[in-house]
């Protein structure tokens, strides 16, 4: 294996570790009896989108599940009244995820007590500068990986 790709296999490691360290805390500190962590991460998604809408397939590549579980856990927030589903206008087959008035005021809730939790694991580990430096260095992979992928899916179709 050359120095670069043990570089990258240590880093990866690193990061990975790292995360499962910090995931573990957040969802052992996480402050909502009323939804789950996951189903937070589905309103958080939503949240960032123009009209807090998504198409339920653009929802799942935000996610670490699976189409169906994505699928099972909108319904579930659609029976709690946190999102509604819509046909999608320009596709019949497709469907929006639209986060509800309700969804939205229970994200802000949680989200105070969920970011101060954030900082408390990542941000007294670092100073801003690296936290910064940290969020421009995963940016760059994440946007590395998925025009990678997004040139090996146009060469398949």
């Amino acid at each position: 294996m050359s120095e670069r790709s043990n570089a990258a296999v240590n880093a990866w490691e690193s990061l990975f570790r790292a995360q499962v360290t910090v995931l573990r805390e957040l969802n052992r500190e996480f402050p909502s009896g009323e939804i789950s962590f996951n189903e937070y991460d589905v309103l958080f998604n939503l949240t960032r989108q123009d009209g807090r809408r998504l198409r339920i397939r653009d929802l799942s590549r935000h996610l670490l599940l699976t189409q169906p579980s994505v699928s099972r856990m909108v319904d579930r927030l659609v029976t709690k009244g946190l999102v509604t589903k819509e046909s999608d206008p320009g596709d019949g087959r497709g469907t929006f995820v639209c986060l509800t008035e309700a969804g939205f005021a229970l994200f802000r809730r949680v989200a105070v007590s969920h970011a101060a939790s954030i900082d408390r694991h990542v941000g007294t580990a670092l100073d801003t500068g690296e936290l910064r430096q940290l969020n421009q260095l995963t940016e760059r992979i994440r946007a590395s990986v998925e025009s990678r992928a997004g040139s090996k899916r146009a060469q398949t179709e």
